[in-house]
């Protein structure tokens, strides 16, 4: 297996599992290159192995990790992922495909896409959670989405292969739970349509008339 391919394998892994959480990737990254010869980060994105950077991101982290198990809280948490997470995503896969054995701009396109998407997702999913458990399940999952980004982390770099394997089954389960999300949210509605008293629902004439306006 060429170094290319391996490289892309581990920056695929690290940047999914920033999606998940945008922190923790950066974190073991970090810890790996500093204390172990698993992996080398060259200038400037050695700079993660710092122990100053790394304690800056521990502190944040540790904020994440706490401001996620709370509701309302998680979704300001989120809404600031939709930037952090792309970003960390390009960071870790430019980092982990250092040695030039990967095209730095498709290690870029290759993070931001990853980590993008499966944020996404994930913000898809918590809603859902929050509507039917009333918010008491999203603690278990954001810790469940925590533990994932942590093996997918130490795996990427250990043993890229289960890492790319990893993300095949996690995108899979993603792509479920968003269906079931949306599926459960259409059943709702239809449901509310249902209970909805006849004098509150829009007549076919009042369709009709908006649609002759819009037209017009």
């Amino acid at each position: 297996m060429t170094d290319a391919v391996i490289g892309t394998m581990t920056a695929l892994a690290l940047s999914t599992a920033t999606g998940l959480n945008a922190y923790l990737p950066l974190l073991i990254l970090g810890g790996l290159a500093r204390w172990t010869d698993l992996i080398s980060l060259e200038a400037p994105y050695d700079t993660l192995s710092d122990p100053a950077v790394m304690i800056a991101i521990a502190v944040i982290a540790a904020i994440d990790f706490i401001g996620d198990k709370v509701p309302a809280i998680d979704s300001v948490l989120h809404a600031i992922g939709v930037v952090v997470a792309p970003v960390a995503g390009a960071l870790v896969a430019l980092a982990a495909t250092g040695d030039d054995a990967v095209d730095p701009a498709f290690a870029v396109v290759l993070g931001v896409a990853a980590a993008g998407a499966t944020h996404g997702a994930r913000s898809m999913v918590r809603p859902a959670s929050t509507a039917f458990t009333g918010g008491a399940g999203n603690p278990m999952l954001s810790l469940g989405e925590d533990t994932v980004s942590t093996l997918l982390s130490f795996s990427a770099v250990i043993v890229p292969v289960v890492g790319f394997l990893m993300v095949l089954f996690l995108f899979g389960m993603l792509a479920w739970g968003v269906r079931r999300a949306w599926r459960r949210r259409r059943w709702r509605d239809d449901a509310t349509n249902r209970r909805a008293p006849p004098w509150s629902r829009p007549s076919d004439r009042t369709i009709t008339a908006r649609c002759s306006g819009e037209g017009s």
